[in-house]
């Protein structure tokens, strides 16, 4: 019997152990709003996503070379990167899901919203933590923001609400309440609203679109 209950104390300790593990390995991502994915990427790209392939990685070290995914792409329109890359052919992400390699449709048919990074040799990566959707699946009011508001918005700073109280710590900053008050985080803000920055310094929540100043929405007490 003592053996028996050995023998599933083991089995018991494994299971819990490969679970940790895969905990510990998967990918895990801080919320970030819409906006401030696109001010912190290097390049915000409209692209098709023409074929696939898996790649080793090129590493100066042997042992750290990772199997990646180089999707062939078609680039509609540049959002933002136009200093730092010309043309885009290829972007690059990592096979496997715990490094947080993103799986995308590779039907020449999809468009894609793609933020990312770029690589000192000008290689584009893309990873489950930037900010990638389905180009129809964005609201109208974030296909305007992102041709004329998003980067106006940059120097501000947008601080998510989690529960009460939360206040404005600074003029520049936007209180990002959807998870307060819709219990999701890509709520009516994340779909239709940019933190831009006022004429005076400090920011507030605008709604998408070619709409007037006074249009300011203060939505900074929850």
């Amino acid at each position: 019997m003592n053996a028996l209950l050995h023998t599933l104390f083991l089995v018991v300790l494994f299971l819990v152990s490969v679970h940790i593990k895969d905990l510990v390995e998967a990918c895990s991502c801080a919320p970030a709003h819409p906006q401030e994915h696109i001010c912190y990427a290097a390049i915000v790209i409209r692209a098709k996503i023409s074929s696939e392939k898996v790649i080793m990685s090129t590493s100066a070290d042997p042992f750290s070379a990772i199997k990646m995914i180089q999707y062939e792409i078609k680039l509609i329109k540049m959002f933002k990167g136009f200093e730092k890359i010309k043309d885009i052919q290829y972007v690059y992400t990592p096979l496997d899901s715990s490094l947080c390699g993103v799986k995308l449709e590779a039907n020449n048919k999809k468009q894609y919203l793609l933020t990312g990074q770029i690589s000192i040799d000008n290689k584009v990566f893309i990873q489950l933590c930037n900010f990638i959707e389905p180009w129809d699946d964005l609201s109208l009011s974030q296909k305007k923001i992102l041709n004329q508001r998003f980067q106006t918005g940059c120097e501000c700073k947008i601080t998510t609400c989690y529960m009460v109280p939360c206040s404005l710590s600074a003029p520049n900053e936007c209180l990002w309440t959807d998870w307060l008050i819709e219990r999701s985080l890509y709520g009516q803000q994340a779909k239709h609203y940019a933190c831009i920055k006022r004429s005076d310094g400090s920011c507030s929540w605008y709604r998408g679109g070619p709409l007037p100043d006074k249009e300011f929405v203060d939505i900074s007490e929850p």
